[in-house]
């Protein structure tokens, strides 16, 4: 019971890695003894937060930037990864995109490049993943995938990013179809539904220009919890889900957000 949630010597991928929640949660498992990768589009950006996690974490932090909208992308990642490592303990599809635009003027460009990253990215990001997930996978220690879903898939989104919640939605549901197929495997797939947290992603939805480290007081007035989420809430969640005290944890989508979903109303 001592080591319950211990993921000390695990091996993880966070996609997205480079900054918001998959920044935390790389933090998070650095700071428990994980070895991380992190991966995002901007090459410059993911080493930077690599080296700056390496250094605050006291932890091992490695850069491997790649796309993965596009098949092309993932394949190059999990080929940069296999060479480097033979199993992996854990991979956290927290790559994402959003689009807004009115619904009368909503491009498809903007319905392609959301479901492209945070649909098809996802999927075919464990498909490609699956050697090294089964490498790793035991019946007492299964491998863990943990998708990023939102709680705009679980209820109407207050914004007008039309391709976003049905992206969302559609994560959470491939989370319940993937992990019925891999849990014969050992590999348990799992997904997080965050709420409101000091992302680069919401700065822009609510005005605030992309800035993080800005006055979040009226996002947080809206929350039940009266705050946003921090790096120890979202963290704290996947270390549970990649510990053994989530082993028996499986095709679930697990609500990360002070209560906002619980406290909707139709």
């Amino acid at each position: 019971m001592r080591d319950l949630f211990s993921v000390r010597g695990k091996t993880a991928l966070v996609t997205g890695g480079s900054r918001g929640i998959g920044e935390m949660i790389a933090a998070g498992f650095l700071s428990s003894g994980v070895k991380v990768y992190i991966s995002s589009r901007k090459s410059e950006a993911c080493d930077a937060t690599a080296a700056r996690l390496s250094r605050d974490f006291s932890g091992e932090c490695v850069s491997l930037p790649a796309s993965i909208s596009e098949l092309d992308g993932i394949e190059s990642l999990v080929e940069s990864l296999s060479a480097r490592e033979e199993k992996l303990d854990i991979l956290i599809n927290n790559a994402g995109a959003g689009w807004g635009a009115p619904l009368e003027a909503f491009p498809e460009v903007g319905w392609d490049k959301v479901m492209d990253t945070n649909v098809k990215g996802m999927f075919f990001l464990i498909q490609k993943s699956l050697p090294l997930l089964k490498a790793s996978a035991t019946a007492e220690d299964p491998a863990r995938v943990i998708n990023i879903g939102s709680i705009d898939g679980l209820v109407t989104p207050i914004f007008d990013n039309f391709s976003y919640g049905p992206s969302k939605a559609a994560a959470h549901h491939l989370t319940r179809v993937l992990a019925a197929h891999l849990v014969k495997d050992h590999i348990n797939v799992n997904a997080i539904a965050p709420g409101p947290f000091p992302t680069w992603m919401l700065s822009t939805a609510v005005g605030m220009g992309g800035q993080t480290d800005g006055d979040w007081s009226q996002v947080a007035q809206r929350n039940p919890s009266q705050r946003v989420g921090t790096m120890e809430d979202i963290a704290g969640l996947a270390i549970f889900l990649s510990s053994r005290a989530g082993a028996y944890t499986v095709g679930e989508t697990i609500a990360c957000d002070g209560g906002a979903v619980a406290s909707a109303h139709i």
